[in-house]
C-alpha cells in the first residue's frame, strides 16, 4: 500500500510541515521494475551500468536523465529538475532531497519508497527526460524525432 500526498499545510506559528489529509495505503507503489519499464518506454532511452554493477543509469541520446542504486535498502532515484522547482519541492516534500553525488542545483534524489504518489513520480521522470532533451543540440533533437 502507498500513502498518496495531496496537500500540505503549515502549523500556526511557523511549526514544521504536516500532512493535512489521511490517505489509504495501497500496494502498487512504484518499484524498481515499474520505474525501469517507464523510463524505457520513452523514445531513444537506453539503460547502462557506467558506474559499476549496482548503479542503473537511464540515458536519452547518451545523456543521463535518471539513475538509481540497486544495492540500497531504500529505493531512491536521482532525477534532473529545474533549479527553482527543485528548491520548492525540497521544501515541500521530505522525500525529495538535493541530488546525492550530483550537481545539487539541477538534480534531486527522490525517495520512491516514501509518500509520493505514482503520478507525481512519473511527472518527475517526464520532467527530467524533457530537460535533457531540451538541452541536446538541435541536430540531436532532430535525430530523436525519428524515434517518436
Amino acid at each position: 500500500m502507498m500513502i498518496v500526498v495531496k496537500k500540505w499545510s503549515r502549523r500556526a506559528g511557523g511549526g514544521t510541515s504536516i500532512r493535512s489529509y489521511l490517505y489509504l495505503i495501497n500496494q502498487w507503489r512504484m518499484h524498481v521494475e515499474a520505474f525501469r519499464d517507464y523510463c524505457l518506454s520513452k523514445p531513444a532511452v537506453t539503460e547502462s551500468f557506467p558506474f559499476g554493477p549496482d548503479t542503473l543509469v537511464f540515458k536519452v541520446m547518451d545523456k543521463m536523465f535518471a539513475l538509481t542504486t540497486l544495492d540500497s535498502d531504500r529505493f531512491t532515484v536521482n532525477l534532473k529538475c529545474k533549479p527553482e522547482l527543485a528548491i520548492e519541492w525540497r521544501e515541500f516534500f521530505p522525500e525529495i532531497r538535493p541530488g546525492y553525488h550530483m550537481n545539487k542545483r539541477h538534480w534531486n534524489t527522490v525517495d520512491f519508497d516514501g509518500l509520493l504518489d505514482d503520478e507525481f513520480l512519473r511527472s518527475m521522470i517526464d520532467l527530467s527526460y524533457q530537460l535533457v532533451v531540451d538541452g541536446l543540440p538541435r541536430s540531436t533533437r532532430d535525430a530523436l524525432k525519428k524515434w517518436m
